[in-house]
This record gives structure tokens, C-alpha cells and sequence, in this order.
């Protein structure tokens, strides 16, 4: 298994799964597909977040923090979740329902624009002789 397809589901193959009625619905809500742009965006944030990841997972950072418009809150996503979601994007137009992290530690994650600029100075000064 790739550590980056994200968590398993427990009811896979299960004939009595709860969510079975729910597969019907989620086919009439099909999220139409990425537009050329919207795919090129989503496979530039996979390479943004592999830099990521092997820059500040050594540090320590665990992952990703967004800051959810919809309920206001953080959400914590591990290096392999985020990359999961950004597959999903590409290969579904909509990412996985997932449970949310638990008992995350808050001083472990990172915003997206501070992965972004730690990143940056990390290559900048990589290149000064």
C-alpha cells in the first residue's frame, strides 16, 4: 500500500456498508471535471507539496493547517491525507470525506503560504555560493 492513497475503508466490499444508498446520491452530485487550469493548479500543489514535506518533515511539521470557510475552524491534514485529497481532485474533481484529525497538535502543522515561503528561503539560500 502507498502511504499517500490516504486511510483505508473499513467497510470496503462490505455488502451491508451504511453508506452503500449513499453511492447512488454522491453519482447525481458528481462534481464535473477540473478544467485544464483548475488541473494544472491542483498537479503544481502535488509538487508543491512533495518540497514541502522534504523540507519540514525533518523539522518536524507534520503537515498542513487550512482555515475551513465553511465551519471556521482549522482543519489538520498529514503530508499523506493532503496529497490524497489533491489526487482525489484530479482523478474524482472532489476530494474523500475523511475524519478529521484527532488530537492534532497545532505546533505541528503549518499554514500553506508559511510551507510556501519556508520552501522559498530554503532554496534561495541554497543557491548562494
Amino acid at each position: 500500500m502507498n502511504l499517500d492513497d490516504g486511510p483505508l475503508d473499513p467497510f470496503r466490499g462490505d455488502p451491508n456498508d451504511p453508506a452503500a444508498a449513499l453511492d447512488d446520491a454522491a453519482d447525481t452530485y458528481a462534481a464535473p471535471p477540473l478544467t485544464d487550469e483548475e488541473r494544472e493548479d491542483v498537479l503544481a500543489d502535488l509538487t508543491e507539496l512533495q518540497s514541502f514535506r522534504a523540507i519540514l518533515a525533518p523539522q518536524g511539521v507534520d503537515g498542513i493547517t487550512v482555515d475551513c470557510a465553511d465551519c471556521g475552524e482549522q482543519h489538520f491534514f498529514g503530508w499523506a491525507l493532503m496529497a490524497a485529497n489533491l489526487q482525489a481532485l484530479l482523478g474524482e474533481g472532489r476530494t474523500h470525506v475523511h475524519e478529521p484529525a484527532y488530537a492534532p497538535d497545532p505546533d505541528a502543522y503549518v499554514s500553506w503560504d508559511y510551507a510556501r515561503g519556508y520552501n522559498d528561503a530554503v532554496q534561495e539560500l541554497s543557491q548562494r555560493p
